[in-house]
């Protein structure tokens, strides 16, 4: 259940415990009681009935005709109906003796019907007030629990960091080329978590996380290959992030022949005024000819740029029968 509707509950009882106290000294447990409950009952009848039916249906809807006409019939229908029923049920049980219904006594009964159909509206503002509140209630501890939930997320990556670290001073005591791997490993994972998730990044830590990246990959190849990596580029320039990892990634996924010693792979990243020019060259295995150049991971990427630089950008690969070569050239 819900603040505003405990509120509402809260609010009848009032009203109830109200009317009933005032009736008692004159009439009465049970015809308080009994006398209350029902006006209660059609109070609410005509507040929610206003607020859930006629005012939604009709006046939210621009219906302003049909609004008044609806909510004329519909008090002058409740009200008669609450009228014959509370002096039935007064004459028939609680009157010292018969008296007929008349047209006064049913004006009298329905006199406070005006009335408690405009506070429906003052009712209606409160529970649309009390809603909000409780929703932006909501969205606060949703809030919390968001920020909970990242400190979580940074906590449990930087215990990662600081194991790794310890793992590296150990390590680079027995088997220092070892070390040196473990701490590309914490390079690349804090990139991931620190770098990859804003909209730029340094482009020299884009080129240290694909240097990282060569060494790990490269410890997965039996034989040694033959990789170049030229890199002229201005200090101070950004770039969005994982920009240029698919082209390399792409080169260790499917460039690679891990049984023969001829892998060559050359990489180029050149820094013309305003343009950032990648360029990547490798041989292909010699079963890879009916592979697709490039895979998904091109096509994801050529969105990606799309949606960054619309037009203003190029994105080229060729593939012979011995080399696959990609080009990407992209303003910074």
């Amino acid at each position: 259940m819900t603040t505003s509707t405990r509120l509402q509950w809260l609010l009848w009882l009032i009203v109830f415990l109200m009317m009933f106290f005032s009736m008692l000294p004159e009439d009465g447990f049970k015809e308080a009681a009994l006398f209350s409950s029902l006006n209660v009952c059609f109070y609410a009848i005509i507040i929610y009935g206003n607020i859930n039916w006629l005012y939604p249906a009709l006046y939210l809807k621009g219906r302003l005709v049909a609004y008044i006409l609806a909510a004329f019939f519909f008090l002058a229908i409740t009200g008669l109906i609450r009228a014959y029923l509370l002096d039935w049920m007064y004459i028939t049980w609680f009157a010292p003796g018969f008296r007929p219904t008349t047209i006064p006594i049913l004006l009298r009964y329905m006199a406070g019907i005006p009335l408690l159909f405009s506070l429906s509206f003052i009712f209606r503002i409160a529970i649309i007030y009390f809603s909000l509140k409780q929703q932006a209630a909501a969205l606060v501890l949703q809030n919390a629990k968001t920020e909970l939930n990242l400190l979580k997320s940074q906590v449990q990556p930087h215990f990662l960091f600081n194991t790794l670290n310890n793992i590296y001073y150990e390590a680079y005591r027995e088997a220092p080329r070892t070390a040196v791997l473990i701490e590309r490993l914490s390079e690349i994972m804090r990139y991931f978590v620190d770098e990859s998730p804003k909209d730029l990044v340094q482009l020299s830590t884009e080129i240290s996380f694909l240097e990282n990246y060569i060494a790990l990959e490269k410890i997965r190849i039996r034989h040694e290959i033959t990789l170049t990596f030229n890199c002229k580029v201005a200090d101070g320039s950004s770039i969005p992030p994982m920009l240029l990892m698919t082209f390399v990634e792409n080169i260790f996924k499917h460039g690679i022949d891990k049984t023969s010693m001829h892998n060559v792979i050359d990489i180029t990243l050149l820094q013309d005024h305003q343009q950032l020019l990648f360029t990547t060259r490798n041989s292909l295995p010699e079963d890879a000819s009916g592979q697709r150049p490039g895979g998904s991971g091109i096509d994801n990427l050529r969105k990606r740029l799309t949606l960054l630089y619309g037009d203003a950008y190029t994105l080229q690969t060729e593939k012979t029968a011995t080399h696959f070569t990609a080009f990407l050239s992209v303003p910074i």
